[in-house]
């Protein structure tokens, strides 16, 4: 990226060495760029149904839930397949990430679109198909799991924090706090509750379990709206064109 980006280049194409990504695709995942739609682009294996079945089975699950964890930490909910290397960046846009704070190795990717979603650039998949020959892959699924989900996690809140309390405050910020609030008060009562009542062996009135379920009730609402308009905050207008 730094070596393309200083020698000149527009768009800035990185694509795997492993034999799964066809270089006459290069055209199509730069496109989106050069229309000026998009900042960002990548491969996404999981737009055609028909080409998954060459996909191995453990891979196209753990694909499934590592995409659901990246869309919660970078804030890009329509893009799938996040390990996919396959990807097209403007030059100007990656200036502006911090290169040297990437992760390195299979977390890149992924980290790359919690920078871009920080950035709010323009993210667009481009459909490609899934090849898997014979070669073997040094990707362990189940070697990364606990190492994606804690850097999923730590990019989720940082993302959450640094859009909605360090540089914006809306009615979302407002709804997740008082959501987690409520939620946490609702499950403290009801528990404390369910514990007393374990004790004495008495029954909880319905008033005491309406005291504990009204407050969880409200609280999951208000999580529900603040996921709602996070899934709808998603950037519209490419970064680079303001650059």
């Amino acid at each position: 990226y730094e070596r393309a980006a200083a020698d000149g280049a527009d768009v800035i194409v990185k694509l795997d060495g492993d034999g799964q990504m066809d270089p006459a695709m290069i055209p199509r995942l730069v496109a989106p760029i050069l229309r000026g739609d998009a900042d960002y682009t990548k491969g996404n294996r999981f737009f055609d149904l028909r080409g998954l079945q060459g996909m191995p089975p453990l891979r196209l699950m753990g694909n499934a839930l590592l995409s659901f964890l990246s869309k919660i930490s970078s804030g890009y909910w329509s893009v799938f397949d996040p390990t996919n290397g396959f990807t097209a960046i403007h030059a100007r846009v990656w200036r502006e990430i911090p290169a040297t704070r990437l992760s390195h190795r299979w977390f890149f990717e992924s980290d790359m679109l919690f920078r871009l979603g920080i950035l709010r650039a323009v993210v667009q998949d481009v459909p490609m198909p899934a090849v898997y020959g014979d070669e073997r892959s040094g990707l362990r699924e189940h070697s990364v799991v606990a190492e994606f989900a804690w850097k999923h996690l730590r990019n989720s809140a940082k993302r959450i924090f640094y859009s909605y309390f360090l540089r914006d405050f809306s009615m979302a910020s407002i709804q997740l706090l008082l959501g987690l609030a409520l939620l946490a008060a609702g499950t403290w009562i009801g528990l404390d509750y369910w514990a007393e009542s374990a004790r004495s062996g008495r029954l909880a009135s319905s008033g005491t379990v309406m005291l504990a379920a009204l407050p969880f009730i409200l609280g999951f609402q208000l999580l529900l709206a603040f996921l709602s308009f996070d899934m709808n905050n998603s950037p519209v207008s490419p970064l680079h064109r303001r650059l």
